[in-house]
């Protein structure tokens, strides 16, 4: 019985370090700081994290990665026509994109459908998407990189491919915040540029 109890008083000592270490990411500690916008979720990374490059698909089937991305601002979401609140953020993050340059901004929403494009490309026509750019992922090698376990997921990487924020959330990608946050990040890196 002795031996049950400081099991069980080690366990809960330990459980608290030992679940801070899951955290895939430094910054993906719960936050304490009061949420007045679905934005103020977006957890902004105090140092840059390196994400290799994994490969994924375009529509037409060919593999892209992050690096052919570098000098811009890229914003990965990834989302499942299963997913109700992925699919209500994809007009919004539509929206956002057509906010910025494209020589500064890359918008890369990615499918973690299991038929990929066969199954996506009807359900984006059925909502007046048609013309909406996704790419796919459907074996979720990308989940090498990123914690793909919670969608909608949305990573966003600086111009030099290094992950600096992340919300594995529903973001109104509408509100003016979300706007200003990404406008802040162009800004900074290109400040880092020059």
């Amino acid at each position: 019985m002795k031996y049950s109890l400081a099991a069980i008083v080690l366990l809960s000592c330990l459980l608290p370090a030992l679940m801070g270490k899951a955290n895939a990411y430094p910054g993906m500690q719960q936050t304490t700081q009061p949420i007045t916008s679905t934005v103020d979720l977006i957890n902004v990374l105090p140092q840059t994290y390196p994400i290799e490059p994994i490969p994924f698909n375009d529509v037409d089937g060919k593999a892209i990665d992050f690096s052919q991305y570098k000098g811009k601002v890229v914003m990965v979401n990834f989302w499942a026509t299963w997913c109700p609140p992925c699919v209500r953020e994809l007009p919004a993050i539509e929206r956002l994109a057509t906010k910025f340059k494209a020589e500064e901004f890359a918008l890369l929403p990615v499918s973690i459908d299991a038929d990929g494009k066969q199954q996506v490309q009807p359900f984006l026509t059925s909502l007046g998407m048609g013309n909406f750019n996704s790419y796919y992922d459907p074996t979720q090698k990308l989940g090498q990189v990123f914690p793909l376990d919670t969608i909608p997921a949305t990573f966003i990487l600086d111009q030099n491919g290094q992950l600096i924020a992340f919300v594995r959330s529903f973001v109104d990608w509408d509100d003016a915040k979300a706007v200003s946050l990404i406008q802040g990040f162009i800004d900074k890196g290109a400040q880092k540029l020059d």
